[in-house]
């Protein structure tokens, strides 16, 4: 049976060769020829459909670029249709489509260039500024825009996009490296600061209210100068420098409005007497009583004048050697008691093996933190007579704690 593009041979469909195409087979015959043809001429129908819904879509679409490839595969899929009808006319209208839709693409991607150029200026213009929060929402920005921009012609696309993302990745760039210095600075600060609270807590401890005074106003200055750092880490040193310097000043006060004047034979006698209370405690078992009584030791202690005659400067230190004797034993109470709850129900002798087992591990920090400090000592090449008396005070606050706790150490031996 003949069809004007088509024929049935040997009970099979064929399609007649077209655009140098040879004839192909595209089918059998099912029930009867005329149905076959039928069937096949139906098919044609659907693909001049498609066609056609392809082209009211291209002319009723804005993005009509983005059909091209669309129109490319349908029209290679006529070559291989399993269809009878004209194929020619529908090709040809397809090629046309597609002379149409390059000749648009072409005028966007012009479009798209001049577009995209101008980005590019506006990026190398801002490449620069130092703005860093602002700058870099510029950026955002800008590199949606961008995106959002079309394709430019393939030959020019590579070095479009790397002028774009050099401009780009140069303000990035230097945005990384400043907030790295930042971070880096802080870290430096903060060593600045920590540094200050050690000299704060050293000039504390000194006996000499004036001296601690002079050296609290120059580090006070120091910490203004001293940088930036983030408000979380620097807080809690600044809370305990100014708590530090506040209790400097308030004793400087102290010194400069002494109250009453004492004699220098009765203020003697006074220390005489307190130190001899201070000393009777140190060699009693540490209960809260005398604890209490060590206290209020202490504070008439405090009431004395700041500048005792000579022959009291042993007796002084005295009186602060069996001072810590007896808070160093109340702190090992409440320290072993915390350690093992049922210390009370042991028997003496476990007691005391807990007790030296404890302070042996306590002199042992003692004793290298004291080392450690007379060793930097020796190193420092330029010396102020300020830091020489300041870290004399130092090593000798730490050389009491270790004969404090040795003292102690044979308390419990005796025992």
């Amino acid at each position: 049976m003949e069809h004007p593009y088509g024929y049935i041979k040997d009970n099979k469909v064929y399609l007649k060769g077209f655009l140098g195409k040879a004839d192909r087979e595209i089918g059998e015959v099912k029930e009867d020829e005329a149905s076959t043809i039928a069937y096949f001429e139906d098919r044609f129908e659907q693909i001049k459909e498609k066609v056609e819904k392809l082209k009211s879509d291209i002319q009723e679409n804005q993005n009509k670029g983005s059909f091209l490839m669309k129109l490319i595969h349908l029209r290679d899929s006529l070559y291989e249709s399993d269809a009878l009808g004209d194929f020619i006319p529908l090709i040809e209208e397809l090629n046309q489509q597609e002379e149409y839709l390059n000749e648009i693409i072409q005028a966007n991607r012009a479009k798209n260039l001049e577009v995209k150029k101008a980005l590019i200026l506006e990026a190398e213009s801002m490449k620069d500024d130092t703005d860093w929060k602002a700058t870099t929402e510029f950026y955002k920005d800008l590199k949606m825009r961008w995106i959002k921009t079309g394709p430019v012609e393939k030959e020019i696309q590579e070095e479009i996009e790397t002028q774009f993302n050099d401009a780009v990745q140069h303000f990035f760039e230097n945005r990384r490296h400043f907030f790295e210095g930042m971070a880096l600075q802080a870290e430096e600060n903060i060593k600045v600061y920590e540094a200050l609270v050690v000299q704060a807590r050293e000039a504390h401890d000194l006996p000499d209210a004036k001296m601690a005074f002079e050296i609290s106003k120059k580090i006070q200055k120091e910490w203004k100068s001293a940088g930036k750092v983030p408000a979380e880490k620097r807080q809690p040193l600044w809370d305990e420098f100014s708590r530090l310097n506040n209790r400097i000043f308030s004793r400087y006060k102290r010194t400069l409005n002494p109250g009453p004047q004492m004699h220098p034979r009765e203020v003697m006698k006074k220390v005489e007497t307190l130190t001899e209370e201070i000393k009777k405690l140190a060699g009693q078992p540490t209960t809260p009583e005398l604890i209490n009584q060590a206290k209020e030791i202490q504070q008439e202690w405090r009431k004395l004048p700041p500048r005792k005659p000579k022959d009291a400067n042993l007796l002084a230190r005295s009186f602060q050697f069996f001072s810590d004797i007896v808070f160093e034993k109340a702190f090992l109470e409440k320290l072993v008691h915390g350690k093992y709850p049922d210390f009370d129900k042991k028997s003496a002798q476990e007691q005391n093996q807990i007790k030296t087992a404890l302070l042996k591990d306590l002199l042992h920090r003692d004793q290298t933190e004291y080392n450690t400090a007379q060793g930097n000592t020796d190193n420092f090449q330029v010396r102020s007579s300020d830091f020489e008396i300041m870290m004399k005070k130092k090593l000798s606050g730490l050389k009491r704690k270790v004969d404090v706790k040795n003292y102690i150490l044979k308390q419990l031996s005796y025992k």
